[in-house]
């Protein structure tokens, strides 16, 4: 069945939970596949368990659909199963400190060094902003993850505090505190990673 362009992304996970349907599931991980492999990138440093993570956190909105509360952002749900999978994956490297965020691999910004779009003036240049998105990619996975969460959430996924404050279940208030501190961090880290880089 082919189900009209205006459905919402609550409409298609009320027609999961009801009829298990695998067509509006389908649109769901369409829609969603991307921000949530890029959040994961984000989160983990890495690129390929990004991807593996995206599609565990698909698999659990099938597996505890009913558990979905329908009144709810479809889309809150999906992060907070997202993050609860990156936290997860960041405590099991704790655990074995032999796999380093430093050496996770690539995410989406680095991942394709020799893709250079028509409006980049020269090859040195765009040798350069890799160099740079690399440096900002080391200094937010050296953030506290409570603080890398909060950055993502924002400069990256362009949620807004009261959405983030509901996916993490605190209040606005924190969250805004939150980003100034990771904000303030993230700038001494940036400092620190060029400064390093231009000795």
């Amino acid at each position: 069945m082919i189900w009209p362009l205006t459905l919402t992304d609550e409409q298609a996970m009320w027609r999961v939970q009801q009829t298990d349907d695998h067509a509006a599931f389908a649109r769901l991980v369409e829609r969603w596949e991307a921000p949530i492999q890029r959040l994961c990138a984000r989160m983990t440093g890495d690129l390929h368990r990004a991807e593996d993570l995206a599609q565990e956190a698909f698999a659990r909105v099938f597996a505890k659909r009913h558990a979905y509360e329908p009144g709810g952002k479809f889309s809150t749900w999906l992060w907070r199963i997202a993050l609860n999978l990156c936290r997860d994956e960041l405590r099991r490297r704790q655990r074995h400190p032999e796999l380093s965020l430093e050496t996770g691999g690539d995410t989406d910004e680095t991942s394709h060094p020799h893709e250079i779009s028509d409006s980049t003036p020269s090859p040195a240049e765009a040798v350069e902003a890799l160099e740079q998105a690399e440096i900002v990619r080391r200094a937010l996975l050296r953030l506290p993850e409570h603080y890398r969460t909060v950055v993502v959430l924002r400069h990256y996924e362009g949620l807004k505090f009261n959405e983030i404050a509901e996916v993490l279940g605190i209040p606005d208030g924190t969250v805004k505190s939150r980003m100034s501190e990771g904000l303030a961090r993230l700038a001494c880290l940036l400092r620190e990673c060029r400064t390093r880089n231009d000795r």
